[in-house]
């Protein structure tokens, strides 16, 4: 029986490597995103289908998973891809740009879910593969909402595995660290800085730190792929998979230094005095 996987959000980055990786070993792909034109080339590899899947509608969530399952005849494993980063000031941050920021990262994975897992469960099993980041275990400045999002589906995740593991239903948290993706570009939501003048040089600097870190030592999106292909495979019952620098370095510094020591590393790192 051919294997099949549904990803959220591959018409770029993470997502496309994860089917163009998944579609490499021979999988049944549903290759999901919001607008199907912008999967231009994966429909032609073998295996793949693309599907049109809004991660912030509930009808559009469930269409899509009822319209992959009658296509592929079953469901095997699931990877909540899609997402992106609001950064800046929280203080200048309005209601509607933090509930966008939650409504895709947080909210549309559990819409995902949530669709899924009737499906899974009468299987009794499959893997859940929830796309998180080292950033939903450690923090830095300046993506105070982006931080909280990814704690959240941190926290969501690691509390759902103890109710799927009697259906054997597994999962995953794949932490990536810094990838050249449009993590850094055109999926980046930039809020203003107040315009009082007390955040610029905080701004500045720790803007060009990450983003260098991003542009210029990001990982290439196919390591966190490879990364998914064996968490999806592997038969035991590990929750993390950090992948690609600094994610499991930064992800060990937590785990045994004491705090004040680790949140001093943090603000070094970004010039932050204090």
């Amino acid at each position: 029986m051919d294997r099949s996987i549904l990803i959220t959000g591959a018409s770029t980055g993470i997502g496309r490597a994860t089917v163009e990786a998944f579609a490499a070993a021979g999988w049944q792909v549903a290759a999901t995103m919001r607008k199907p034109e912008d999967g231009e080339g994966l429909a032609a590899l073998a295996g793949v289908r693309v599907f049109p899947l809004d991660v912030t509608s509930t009808a559009s969530v469930e269409a899509a998973v009822a319209a992959v399952h009658a296509a592929f005849g079953r469901i095997d494993a699931v990877v909540n891809n899609a997402g992106y980063a609001v950064d800046g000031i929280f203080e200048s941050m309005d209601d509607e740009l933090i509930r966008r920021q939650f409504d895709t990262n947080v909210f549309g994975l559990m819409r995902v879910t949530r669709a899924v897992l009737p499906l899974l469960r009468r299987q009794r099993g499959g893997t859940l593969v929830q796309v998180s980041s080292i950033g939903g275990r450690v923090t830095f400045p300046l993506y105070s909402v982006y931080h909280g999002t990814k704690w959240a589906v941190e926290g969501f995740s690691e509390s759902l595995a103890f109710e799927l593991r009697q259906f054997g239903i597994r999962v995953r948290l794949v932490e990536p660290g810094a990838i050249k993706t449009d993590f850094y570009g055109r999926s980046r939501e930039r809020a203003t800085t107040p315009a009082d003048g007390g955040y610029d040089g905080l701004v500045s600097r720790c803007e060009a730190i990450s983003l260098r870190g991003g542009r210029e030592r990001g990982s290439p999106p196919a390591l966190v792929a490879g990364t998914i292909l064996r968490a999806v495979m592997d038969r035991g019952w590990r929750l993390r998979y950090p992948v690609a620098p600094p994610a499991p370095l930064l992800g060990t510094l937590r785990r045994i230094l004491p705090e004040s020591w680790f949140l001093r590393l943090i603000r070094r790192r970004y010039g932050i005095d204090g």
